[in-house]
């Protein structure tokens, strides 16, 4: 996802007195504080380039928390894709209050401004929300194939993205790709922020209110988000696909949320069977990865050979939001590693060779 957008973001604020963490010292949470230090040293030196900051939850408390840039803890990181999560987590709201039916409801009639369709095709009427959740729609948008006609950057020079994703042609298999018929979990995976897109702005339509808005009222404020930056599509509407700006223990409030099936400090926000179904495996990416709601599912080896199943929001550069559930931690790294190859492995192999490393019970 692009950081540029030639728009100004929406700047939303929550009371003074909204929860907020409590702090602990590393070794409270069973974390060896030793090794986080020499963690934050090797971030300083450069080894993972430009990682902007690191912050550690265990057992609902925050542990660690540091920073490597000029922004500091009041920073709004703009971590790209991992927006898409927070879409997630609102659709699951707005299904749980009854404003959308049903993961099984057709898009198409939230949009009869957009039509008639470019390539017409009766299969783009069964198009639902749960195929705009998993990544797993027919339309022919891949984000990671630059020749796919649905290639996000494709969308970028048009005004309307919505209508852009829904003119898509229905994407073909070629013998040596399996259909969803044979896929795991039958469905069939390609990344496509044109379709979280859309599901965003079907979001505005099905509340009858701006993302903002409804987000502020029914997540946001709950769980003591501070100032917020929303970028914007060029028809008005809020971003559903990337750029969204939080603080770095903000995003940590949301893996919380989900790490806590759906409560924050008592108050339920999210229903916990959206929450179980969104860390369930919908759809298989590659070898290493499955995809849920919004979410990606993979298991992560701490030294010593232990592995821990993690959901991960992840945004371009190797941004992350990591859920270990069988941890009971959350840990958060930012970065601005954008045009970074290998970046996701960079943050991946900071999980893993550091953070992992220092849990000590």
């Amino acid at each position: 996802m692009r950081s540029l957008f030639l728009i100004l973001p929406f700047l939303l604020a929550v009371p003074a007195d909204a929860a907020d963490w409590e702090r602990i010292e590393p070794a409270a949470a069973g974390l060896n504080s030793g090794r986080l230090h020499a963690m934050a040293e090797s971030i300083r030196h450069g080894d993972f380039q430009k990682v902007t900051s690191v912050v550690i939850i265990r057992h609902g408390k925050l542990a660690f928390e540091e920073y490597f840039d000029t922004g500091g803890a009041e920073a709004l990181r703009n971590t790209r894709s991992a927006t898409k999560t927070v879409t997630g987590l609102l659709t699951g709201i707005a299904l749980d209050q009854g404003l959308i039916p049903s993961v099984s409801t057709s898009i198409l009639p939230y949009f009869p401004d957009k039509l008639p369709l470019a390539d017409p095709d009766p299969r783009k009427t069964k198009i639902t929300v749960e195929d705009l959740l998993t990544m797993s729609s027919p339309l022919e948008c891949d984000d990671q194939n630059t020749f796919s006609r649905g290639n996000e950057e494709r969308m970028y020079l048009i005004e309307d993205w919505v209508k852009f994703a829904l003119d898509l042609p229905i994407k073909g298999f070629p013998s040596w790709v399996d259909p969803p018929a044979k896929a795991k979990y039958g469905r069939s995976f390609s990344y496509c922020t044109a379709g979280v897109v859309t599901l965003g702005v079907l979001l505005e339509r099905a509340v009858k209110r701006p993302v903002p808005d409804f987000a502020e009222t029914v997540l946001f404020r709950p769980l003591g988000i501070k100032p917020v930056g929303w970028q914007v599509l060029p028809t008005g509407e809020a971003m559903g696909g990337g750029g969204l700006g939080l603080r770095s223990v903000d995003l940590a409030k949301l893996g919380q949320l989900l790490l806590n099936g759906g409560t924050w400090h008592g108050e339920r926000l999210v229903s916990a069977q959206w929450i179980t179904a969104s860390l369930t495996p919908h759809a298989q990416v590659d070898d290493d990865f499955d995809y849920g709601y919004l979410l990606w599912l993979k298991s992560f080896a701490a030294p010593g050979g232990v592995s821990h199943a993690a959901a991960l929001m992840n945004g371009t550069g190797g941004n992350k939001v990591i859920v270990l559930r069988d941890l009971d931690m959350v840990a958060v790294i930012t970065t601005t590693n954008y045009q970074v190859r290998g970046a996701h492995q960079l943050a991946e192999t900071l999980l893993t060779d550091h953070i992992l490393a220092a849990i000590e019970k």
